[in-house]
């Protein structure tokens, strides 16, 4: 295989799930060469990686077939001459344009409906089998079915044997699974605190209390403003920013509302120059949510806040992460909102609790 086409996913920490499976391919196809699909909000993420040669940012809208547009795309891929294509997401329509493009090999999960769009498909694991998401992604390097030569070191213990399918356990002596790691550029990093007037020489704490998904998961912005407070207390001398999307906005601003300290940066930066900030931090407290797995990505000291999803499924991928999640019996629910109505899986999760982990590790970087 000399060339291969990867439709990514939707979202920023789906598409760092998925990375490990590069590294597979070109572990098992050493000159291959590994080009994109990606959402214009997730192809920085895709750039930033190096198994990555090309990456294609649309501007295709979530949820919409826009069939013409895929026509085009596929129109000017079908020269290139890939041999494969990788669909990671589920629906239909991410299977259209390697079939538009006459791509031989289209390799995929079985989704909704798409006999004939996807040549190799693989079975979708029942949702109690779920194993973690980049060991699911990784399965498509190899055959379906496929015993997996390798073991996902993140997956855990207590679950990981009894919720693997049969087909898919390793060998004893099996290769760890490959973990996301991106390149961060230190000159992209000092543009950036140059152009928002922070310090470099200064500690930085980045906060990021969006969660696209909904808001049971997104910690309480009065948690974070008390988490604010004791940075200020501690480590006068630190800078607090906000980073997220311009949906984030109105969570920031409560924030910055209640602990002044804080800056709020959630709507003025690019994806990419929101990874640059991170890769600067010294530390970043956020919600199980896509810059959780960029800063875990670039191996930043992390605290990641769990409220109604389960760290099993999709963990940060570091040993420089520390987990705040207080597991109660009704969580995880992985609903949007909470269908009890109280959110106590975030609400009783307080300031003290998460600023133990932090103190540690700007005690570090003091």
């Amino acid at each position: 295989m000399r060339r291969a086409l990867v439709i990514a996913p939707n979202w920023i920490g789906d598409a760092l799930m998925a990375q490990p499976l590069f590294s597979l391919l070109r572990k098992l196809h050493p000159r291959i060469a590994i080009d994109a699909i990606a959402p214009s909000w997730v192809a920085p993420v895709l750039e930033r990686m190096p198994e990555i040669r090309d990456v294609y940012a649309t501007d295709l809208a979530h949820g919409k077939l826009q069939l013409l547009r895929r026509w085009q795309l596929a129109s000017d891929l079908r020269d290139v001459g890939y041999d494969a294509a990788y669909v990671l997401p589920n629906s239909m329509k991410s299977a259209l344009i390697p079939w538009m493009a006459g791509i031989n090999l289209r390799i995929g999960y079985k989704g909704e409906s798409r006999f004939g769009l996807l040549n190799v498909r693989h079975a979708n694991p029942p949702k109690t089998e779920r194993p973690p998401m980049t060991a699911h992604y990784a399965a498509l390097a190899y055959a379906p079915g496929a015993k997996l030569p390798f073991v996902d070191r993140h997956a855990p213990r207590d679950t990981a044997a009894a919720n693997a399918p049969a087909a898919s356990a390793p060998a004893a002596d099996a290769p760890t699974l490959p973990v996301p790691r991106l390149e961060a550029d230190p000159n992209e990093a000092a543009r950036v605190s140059a152009r928002f007037n922070l310090d470099t020489r200064t500690p930085l704490v980045v906060f990021c209390p969006g969660a696209e998904y909904g808001p049971a998961k997104r910690w309480p912005p009065e948690h974070f403003a008390s988490l604010a407070q004791f940075v200020a207390q501690s480590f006068p001398y630190a800078r607090i920013v906000a980073l997220g999307s311009k949906k984030d906005v109105p969570i920031a601003q409560a924030i910055a509302e209640r602990a002044p300290n804080v800056r709020n940066l959630c709507g003025q930066t690019s994806l990419g120059e929101a990874c640059a900030l991170i890769s600067h931090a010294s530390a970043v407290v956020t919600n199980d949510s896509g810059l959780m797995h960029v800063a875990a990505a670039l191996r930043r000291p992390l605290v990641a806040v769990y409220g109604s999803t389960d760290p099993c499924h999709t963990p940060p991928l570091s040993d420089l992460t520390k987990v705040q999640w207080l597991h109660l019996e009704c969580s995880p629910c992985f609903a949007r909102e909470c269908p009890l109505g109280h959110l106590n899986c975030l609400r009783e999760l307080f300031a003290e609790q998460v600023f133990a982990d932090l103190r540690g590790m700007l005690l570090v970087h003091r």
